[in-house]
C-alpha cells in the first residue's frame, strides 16, 4: 500500500546523506512513523548501528514497533522492537528500537555518545514534551562532547505533524526541511453553542455522541480532558444504550493496560460500532480504525507546577487550534467524515496557535538532577528550543538541595554523591531520595509500593479517604497488578538491600516517614479549624497552608505529610488530595536530620516585642522555642534596623526641636552643601545604620523606641566643627532690638522670625542667615501675638504701610507704645506704664 510519505523519502535519504541533521513535516495519516524507520534500515550511512526512535507515549511506541514487524512479516523484538517502562521487547537482531522520550535521557546518560546508535528520530516533537525537548538538548551536546570519538556521525531527524519547523531547523544549524502531504478524507465541522465553564460537559457529550450514531454509520471517537470524564461519559452512556449490542464503549487513557488499549484501537467486530472515549493520547501516533466521526470537547488536562505552592496539579484547559484540526483529521483517515466541536465557530478563532510546551508548564527538578549529573549547572550551556524558565529551574536546584542531590561550589551548582545515586535510579528525584533514605532504614520494600504509588494516578480517587496508608494496603492485593513490576523494578535497582534500621520504626509510622523523606517541604501540623469549621487546617513546612475535612479519617492528626493538595472552587486554601499521618517522635530519631536549630531574632508584631531565642524547625514550623538569654548584638541590631526601615521615623518620639534642627541642617544643607549630612527621612533611614544601630541594645519594645534621644542621635551626624558652624550659620534664637531673643521656625521656608513689632523699633535691616545668604521672612506681631505684617522689607514697612497698622492697633492696645516715628522710638516688650 502506497503512502504520501513514499514520496519524499529519496528527498529524505539524500538530505540526510548530506547532512546529520534534518526536519520532516507530514501530517497525521501520511505515514512517517513506520514508513521513515523502515527506509533509513538501508541507508549506507546507517551500517550495522541501530536507530532509536522516541515516541511521547508507551501505547504509540509499543503500536508503531508492532506495525513495522508486522511490515517486516517478523514478530516484535527481531528487527523492530520497543522499549518503555516496564516493557522491553529487543534482542541482539534489534536494528529498530522504538522508545519512550525517558528512555532515550536514561541511555544518555550511561552513554553520552550513544555508541551504536547511528540515527535517533523525534517522532511527534511537536508536542513538546519536557523529555524531548531535554533529550534534543543532550543530544546535541553529546554530539558536540563525543562526535570525534564515533566512526561515524550520529544523526538527527526531528519528524512532526505541526510545528514550527523553521525554528526547529535553526536549532539544528540550518537543518534542510522536508515537508510530505498527507492522506486524508473532507472532513464536516460542526460548531456547537458557545462553551462555558460552567456547562455539564457529560451531559453534552453524551447529546452529541446520540446525535453522531444517528448521523452516521461508523464508529466514533470522542476527546475528553482526563479519565474522570471519560468514566461518567462511559456511564452516562452505558445507560443511554442499554439493550444496544452493536455498540461497544471503549475508553482510551495511557494508564489502562496494553490489552485495553489494544482493544480501543482495533477495528470493531463486523456489524457493530465502538464509541472509543480517550484523552489526547489519540491525538496523533495512533490509527484507530473504523472512525467516522470525531467529538471533540475542545478541552485537555495538563500538568502545571505552582512555583508558589512547589506542588505539580493537573490543570484543564481549552486545547489549541493545531490541537483541533489534528482531532478532526481523525475522523478522516478511512473516508469521508464529520468532526463536531462543542464550542463555537468564534471560539475556534479564539484558540492558541499550538499548545505552550511542557517546559513552560512542568516542575523542572528532574531536569535538573540529570543536567547537574552531566556537569551541567546552567541551562545556558545547552541549546534549547525553549529554553527552561529562570524562576522553575532555580526552584528545582533549591529542591535538589533540600534532598542533598546538587549542592553550590565557588558559585557554582553541581551533583553529589548522593544526587548521583538518585539520578540512576530513574524516578522524580523526591522518589529517588525517598527509596535512597528507604534503603538505609531497611524499609526498601513499602518504600518502593509508595514509590510506585506516587508515580501513578490515585488508585483509590477522592472518594476514599486521603490517607495513603490505604493505598500502600491496597498494593497488597490482585486489583495492583499495574503497579507491582514497577515496584519491583525500583527494588531491583538496589543490587543488596540491607535492614539496618527496620526494628527502628513502629509500622503505623513507616508511611508518615517515607513521605517525610520525599517531601520534607510538605510536612504539615495541626492550626485549628477553618473559618467554616468544617476542616482541619494545617501549615505546611513550605509556609503554605491548606485544609482536610474533618470527615476524612486523618483529620484529628495533628502532624501530617502531604503528597498532594489542590484548590478547588470556593476555597480560600488548597485542600489536601493525599497523605499520611506523621509521628512527631521521629523528628529526634528518623527525621532527625531534617530538623535545623538556630537563633531566632527580629520583631514579633503580634506580641510588640524584639524576640530573641533558641527554635528548632523545620521550615516554617516551629517546633521548641527557648529564649537565647546573650542574643547576637549584631543580629539584634539588623532585625531592629528591619524593622525601623518598614515603620519609620514614626517609631520614633520625633519632637519640635528635632524638627527645628532638621531645618536648620537643610537649610545649610541647601545654601554651602559641602559635607553637610542629607536629613530627610529617607536618607535618615538609610544611614539609621550609623546613627541609630549603636544605640539599640537596650531596646526590646516600642515603647523603648519612643524613650531614645532622637536629638541627640541626630545631632551625632555632625562634626564638632559642624555643629558650632550651625549655631552661628543657623541659630535656633536671634536677638532682636529689645534686648530679647526670638525663636527661628525652620519648618518652612523662607525661615520665620515671630517677634512683636515693638521689639523691632530702629531696627531697618532684615535678619539674614547663612553668611548673609538667607533673609528670614518676619513676622511682626500684636501685643496678642497676631500677625500685623508679614515681610522680608523692615525698613519699607516703617516706610510704608506702618502708619496704617498704628493707626488700626493704636486704640485695641492703647497700653503699648505706638509711635509717630518707629525708627527713633526704644524697642521694648513691654507696656507704656512699665516703660515709665
Amino acid at each position: 500500500m502506497t503512502l504520501p510519505i513514499d514520496s519524499v523519502l529519496p528527498q529524505l535519504c539524500e538530505a540526510l546523506i548530506q547532512r546529520d541533521e534534518c526536519v520532516l513535516e507530514a501530517p497525521p495519516g501520511a505515514g512517517k512513523t513506520t514508513g521513515v524507520p523502515l527506509a533509513m534500515l538501508s541507508q549506507v550511512w546507517l551500517g550495522r548501528q541501530k536507530i532509536l526512535m522516541l515516541e511521547p507515549r508507551r501505547l504509540a511506541a509499543r503500536a508503531a514497533a508492532t506495525r513495522m514487524a508486522e511490515l517486516l512479516g517478523e514478530p516484535v523484538g527481531q528487527t523492530v522492537g520497543y522499549r518503555v517502562r516496564l516493557e522491553s521487547r529487543v534482542s541482539k537482531q534489534t536494528r529498530i528500537e522504538v522508545v519512550t522520550e525517558g528512555v532515550l535521557n536514561r541511555l544518555l546518560q550511561d552513554d553520552p555518545s550513544l555508541d551504536g546508535i547511528g540515527l535517533v528520530i523525534f517522532d511527534e516533537f511537536h508536542e513538546r514534551s519536557l523529555d524531548a525537548d531535554l533529550g534534543l538538548a543532550l543530544t546535541l551536546a553529546g554530539r558536540e562532547l563525543y562526535g570525534d570519538l564515533r566512526e561515524q556521525p550520529l544523526k538527527l531527524l526531528v519528524m512532526s505533524a505541526t510545528l514550527d519547523g523553521v525554528a526547529v531547523a535553526d536549532l539544528l544549524g540550518q537543518a534542510p526541511v522536508i515537508t510530505s502531504e498527507g492522506r486524508s478524507f473532507p472532513v464536516t465541522i460542526s460548531h456547537g453553542s458557545p462553551w462555558k465553564y460552567d456547562q455539564r460537559l457529560d451531559e453534552r457529550i453524551q447529546h452529541t455522541v446520540l446525535q453522531a450514531l444517528a448521523d452516521q454509520p461508523g464508529s466514533i471517537l470522542v476527546f475528553l480532558p482526563g479519565q474522570a470524564e471519560i468514566r461518567r461519559a462511559a456511564a452516562g452512556l452505558s445507560s443511554a444504550l442499554a439493550g444496544d449490542k452493536n455498540v461497544i464503549l471503549a475508553p482510551l487513557y495511557g494508564n489502562l493496560s496494553f490489552a485495553e488499549q489494544k482493544q480501543a484501537i482495533e477495528p470493531a467486530p463486523a456489524g457493530k460500532r465502538k464509541i472509543v472515549l480517550a484523552t489526547n493520547i489519540a491525538e496523533t501516533s495512533l490509527t484507530i480504525d473504523g472512525i467516522a466521526a470525531v467529538v471533540d470537547s475542545g478541552l485537555c488536562r495538563e500538568p502545571q507546577f505552582d512555583p508558589a505552592t512547589g506542588m505539580t496539579r493537573l490543570a484543564t484547559r481549552r486545547i489549541s487550534r493545531a490541537s483541533s484540526v489534528q482531532r478532526a483529521g481523525r475522523a478522516g483517515r478511512l473516508g469521508p467524515g464529520i468532526c463536531y466541536r462543542l464550542w463555537s465557530e468564534s471560539q475556534q478563532d479564539e484558540l492558541a496557535a499550538f499548545s505552550r510546551p511542557e517546559i513552560l508548564l512542568a516542575d523542572l527538578s528532574g531536569l535538573a538532577l540529570q543536567l547537574l549529573n552531566w556537569g551541567i549547572g546552567q541551562p545556558s550551556e545547552l541549546r534549547w528550543l525553549t529554553p527552561p524558565p529562570a524562576g522553575a529551574w532555580a526552584q528545582a536546584l533549591d529542591l535538589l538541595a533540600v534532598l542533598g542531590a546538587g549542592e553550590q561550589h565557588q558559585g557554582q551548582w553541581r551533583v553529589t554523591a548522593h544526587g548521583k545515586r538518585m539520578a540512576g535510579i530513574g524516578a522524580h528525584p523526591r522518589l529517588a531520595h525517598l527509596l535512597v533514605a528507604a534503603e538505609a532504614a531497611g524499609l526498601l520494600k513499602p518504600a518502593a509500593d509508595l514509590a510506585a504509588l506516587l508515580s501513578d494516578r490515585d488508585p483509590l480517587g477522592q472518594a476514599s479517604s486521603v490517607d495513603i496508608q490505604l493505598r500502600l494496603d491496597w498494593m497488597q492485593g490482585p486489583e495492583a497488578s499495574r503497579l507491582k513490576p514497577l515496584a519491583q523494578q525500583f527494588r531491583r535497582v538496589f543490587e543488596q538491600p540491607t535492614a539496618p534500621g527496620a526494628g527502628n520504626i513502629a509500622a503505623e509510622d513507616v508511611a508518615g516517614f517515607l513521605l517525610a523523606c520525599a517531601y520534607p517541604d510538605r510536612i504539615a501540623q495541626a492550626r485549628g479549624l477553618s473559618q467554616d469549621g468544617k476542616q482541619q487546617a494545617y501549615l505546611l513546612a513550605n509556609g503554605r497552608r491548606v485544609a482536610l475535612s474533618l470527615q476524612d479519617r486523618l483529620a484529628r492528626s495533628q502532624w501530617l505529610v502531604v503528597a498532594d493538595a489542590g484548590a478547588h472552587e470556593g476555597a480560600s486554601v488548597d485542600r489536601v488530595y493525599l497523605a499520611a499521618r506523621l509521628n512527631p517522635a521521629l523528628f529526634d530519631s528518623l527525621l532527625a536530620d531534617q530538623v535545623c536549630e538556630q537563633s531566632h531574632m527580629q520583631w514579633e508584631e503580634k506580641a510588640g516585642r524584639f524576640i530573641a531565642e533558641t527554635r528548632r524547625r523545620i521550615g516554617q514550623i516551629v517546633l521548641s522555642a527557648k529564649p537565647l538569654t546573650h542574643p547576637d548584638a549584631a543580629q539584634k541590631q539588623q532585625a531592629l534596623l528591619a524593622l525601623v526601615a518598614e515603620r519609620g521615623l514614626a517609631l520614633f518620639n520625633v519632637t519640635d526641636e528635632c524638627e527645628q534642627w532638621r531645618g536648620r541642617v537643610r537649610l545649610v544643607r541647601e545654601h554651602l552643601g559641602g559635607e553637610w549630612p542629607d536629613v530627610d527621612d529617607d536618607a535618615l533611614l538609610a544611614s539609621a545604620d550609623t546613627w541609630l544601630g549603636p544605640y539599640l541594645q537596650d531596646v526590646s519594645t516600642l515603647a523603648h523606641f519612643k524613650k531614645l534621644d532622637l536629638l541627640s542621635l541626630w545631632q551625632n551626624l555632625l562634626s564638632w566643627e559642624q555643629s558650632q558652624q550651625l549655631n552661628r550659620l543657623a541659630p535656633a534664637r536671634l536677638d532682636v532690638p529689645s534686648g530679647n531673643s526670638a525663636a527661628i521656625d525652620y519648618s518652612v521656608s523662607p525661615p520665620v522670625l515671630a517677634v512683636k513689632l515693638q521689639e523691632m523699633f530702629g531696627c531697618v535691616d532684615t535678619p539674614r542667615l547663612v553668611d548673609n545668604r538667607v533673609p528670614v521672612l518676619i513676622h511682626l506681631l500684636s501685643p496678642a501675638r497676631r500677625p500685623l505684617q508679614i515681610t522680608q522689607d523692615l525698613a519699607g514697612f516703617w516706610a510704608g504701610s506702618y502708619q496704617a497698622v498704628k493707626k488700626d492697633m493704636k486704640g485695641r492696645y492703647p497700653k503699648h507704645p505706638w509711635p509717630d516715628d518707629p525708627l527713633q522710638a526704644l524697642p521694648t516688650a513691654k507696656t507704656k506704664r512699665a516703660l515709665q
